[in-house]
């Protein structure tokens, strides 16, 4: 019965050299596919580099002046707002 068994079985027969072929193909796509990265990537932050370094204003200072800009706004919001309801509530006009 074992043999009858053995028969019946189908053996799947693969070419190991289309196997290793496609092993190699598929590091070599991948070595080329991080080189191509890693020189869009270089690309892109050189380009980046050039920006900053041509601005007139850095971006920190950008950055600190918005803030304050954000602050000043808020600030004056408040007291209008603080001022607005004084006015409805009739504190003003005492």
């Amino acid at each position: 019965m074992n043999q009858e068994y053995r028969h019946s079985q189908r053996m799947i027969e693969i070419d190991t050299r289309l196997i290793r072929t496609g092993a190699v193909l598929t590091a070599a796509g991948a070595v080329l596919a991080c080189a191509g990265m890693g020189v869009a990537a270089f690309a892109v932050f050189s380009a980046g580099r050039r920006m900053v370094r041509e601005m007139d204003v850095p971006p920190s200072q950008q950055a600190a002046m918005k803030w304050r800009q954000a602050k000043e706004a808020s600030l004056a919001g408040a007291r209008a707002w603080h001022s607005a309801s004084d006015a409805q509530n009739g504190s003003i006009a005492r």
